[in-house]
């Protein structure tokens, strides 16, 4: 341990000072630090030192006496620092959700079979029994019964099930029949998708296009809600049909005009 005589060179010019205790008190001394040079010094009577107090330290000849304690070493560790009062950036809102995808689109669909029902059977004298021609009423004086013209559009509405409708649009087409004036027939809703043995089951009423002879439409809307019953598979098919004889009307069917009856439903899907 270094003592008075080594260490004169370095600390004779201090008379006080200030040093760390590195001990406690023993025998009446103890190690203290002063600059980081380690000394041995006395310590006065009845002093209390533990190690880490801060220590005065007084040179009298060439002896090193503790005479205070200046700051006594700590009890416990100190505590964590204080967490900054600041305020915290605003993080902002939350994400809001991702949007849903939205596909559309639009489906052609042409009848499966277009045919006239009459008197308890569907007519064969207009042509093959799924391509004749669809009428609607009776002609004047005739002694056969009302007409209903019937087109079925098979499973390919049900292709877009889960899908919401849009818009639908049907293409017609007025031939020779009955008075040459724009007449309006009264559409049908029909339930069968095929053509049934029977007659065909009639559900929902609305105006069809209005037609003089020979003019033809290519964008008749249909109720949404019509073709969505067919997307949905409740309904399969269109008529003309009235319970009086007049207008007596003769729509093309497919065996005269490639777009007779063509259903275009148009489409949304969300995912």
């Amino acid at each position: 341990m270094p003592d008075f005589a080594d260490l004169k060179a370095s600390l004779d010019s201090r008379h006080t000072l200030v040093a760390k205790a590195l001990t406690s008190v023993s025998s009446g001394a103890c190690t203290v630090s002063v600059g980081g040079i380690e000394i041995a010094v006395r310590a006065i009577s009845g002093l209390t030192v533990t190690a880490g107090s801060q220590l005065l330290i007084v040179r009298h000849g060439s002896v090193y006496w503790a005479i205070a304690v200046t700051v006594a070493a700590p009890a416990v560790p100190p505590p964590p620092p204080t967490p900054s009062s600041d305020p915290q950036p605003d993080p902002g809102d939350t994400a809001p959700a991702p949007k849903p995808t939205v596909t559309t689109g639009s489906l052609v669909c042409s009848p499966v079979a277009t045919a006239s029902y009459r008197d308890g059977k569907w007519r064969t004298d207009i042509g093959p029994v799924s391509d004749a021609d669809t009428f609607q009423g009776r002609y004047s004086g005739s002694s056969y019964g009302r007409n209903t013209g019937c087109a079925f559009y098979g499973s390919k509405p049900r292709s877009l099930s889960g899908a919401t409708v849009t818009k639908a649009t049907l293409k017609a087409k007025r031939l020779s029949a009955g008075d040459f004036a724009a007449r309006t027939p009264t559409l049908r809703l029909v339930s069968q998708s095929t053509r049934p043995a029977g007659a065909p089951t009639l559900n929902e009423t609305t105006s069809g296009p209005s037609l003089a002879v020979n003019s033809s439409t290519s964008s008749f809307t249909i109720p949404n809600s019509w073709a969505q019953a067919m997307v949905d598979g409740t309904r399969g098919g269109l008529a003309i049909s009235i319970s009086s004889d007049d207008p007596y009307i003769r729509f093309a069917g497919r065996g005269s005009w490639s777009a007779a009856w063509v259903l275009t439903i148009y489409w949304r899907r969300s995912s």
